[in-house]
């Protein structure tokens, strides 16, 4: 599909309103802090009442703006149609309500089933409805994450960051229309503060690399971060935080480096959870590759098979970062 950035501003416009939608239900969760009970996925993270609530309120606003659009997701209903998970489903239909009270039990379970895709070509939407489901639940930083691709390339990318602040704000909706550049908006109803446009960070010296990585160790092998580091002599602590917030930090120059060295030879990232960031960080003038520096390929389904870990950067400072990778892998 050959198009111009200019006929993704609607599906951009969509993306940000439906994300922002999304990130206010799991703030009313995150406030009460009664998250309700939680189910457990087979990788043994948490999936909470705020996931399948944002997965239904982001899935249905693209069935009305975008019927014929299929979505990839990161959860489904299934375990919310056993009768032992009633009081779950209870829960998730009634937070979906508050924002949009006339739908139907039913209807909430089928929005969140409507995330079936398994990508490929053509074109999709890829949403995680709670990037950092732990964060979420130590109330620190989560994304809600959102991208359009057509034929393997994003189109657009928001992320809802609710506690990442952005100018006296406590959050902020940093969101990409390729060809268009990054924007950082205010946090939906705060008009005290205008959108603004993001740029990445001018470093170039790897000792002064502020490098962010994950919270949890599974997600990132940390002690090969640690050796990265010592490799571009760099002086500045490693920021850990949860989610695609990582990419918001950097596309905002608020850090240069986001490491994310694969724990197993086996490992693999899903889209879900770089779909959205890598669009941000390249719009803002940065750079995103694999471990060895290969684009990331996102045609191969939910997962990226072809790719090993994630290298995002500056630009300035990426054949940097990729040269240390090399040497500590030597």
């Amino acid at each position: 599909m050959s198009a111009s950035s200019a006929e993704f501003d609607r599906e951009g416009a969509v993306a940000i309103a439906s994300v922002a939608a999304a990130a206010h239900l799991c703030q009313r969760v995150q406030r009460r802090r009664v998250f309700g009970a939680a189910l457990t996925k087979g990788d043994k993270s948490p999936v909470t009442v705020a996931d399948f609530g944002a997965q239904a309120v982001v899935c249905r606003a693209l069935e009305l703006a975008f019927p014929h659009d299929p979505v990839m997701g990161e959860e489904d209903a299934a375990e919310l149609r056993d009768s032992a998970n009633a009081a779950i489903a209870t829960e998730v239909v009634g937070e979906v309500r508050e924002q949009v009270p006339e739908v139907t039990a039913s209807a909430v379970l089928d929005h969140i089933d409507r995330a079936t895709s398994d990508g490929g070509g053509g074109r999709f939407w890829c949403l995680d409805p709670i990037d950092g489901t732990k964060g979420f639940l130590r109330g620190e930083q989560y994304a809600v994450a959102l991208a359009l691709l057509v034929d393997g390339v994003v189109r657009v990318g928001a992320l809802a960051c609710p506690n990442l602040p952005f100018g006296g704000a406590p959050g902020c909706i940093v969101a990409a229309v390729r060809g268009r550049g990054t924007r950082v908006l205010p946090w939906p109803g705060d008009e005290r503060i205008e959108a603004a446009s993001a740029r990445v960070s001018p470093v170039s010296d790897g000792a002064l690399a502020r490098i962010v990585e994950s919270v949890e160790a599974a997600h990132g092998d940390h002690g090969s971060h640690d050796r990265v580091r010592a490799t571009l002599r760099c002086t500045t602590e490693s920021v850990r935080l949860d989610s695609q917030a990582k990419y918001a930090v950097l596309a905002r120059g608020d850090g240069d480096v986001y490491l994310r060295m694969p724990t197993s030879v086996e490992y693999r990232e899903n889209l879900w959870d770089q779909a959205a960031g890598s669009l941000v960080i390249e719009e803002a003038g940065g750079r995103v590759t694999d471990v060895d520096g290969r684009a990331l390929d996102f045609t191969r389904g939910r997962k990226l098979t072809a790719n090993q870990g994630i290298v995002a950067t500056n630009g300035a400072l990426h054949a940097a970062v990729l040269a240390a990778i090399r040497t500590i892998r030597s």
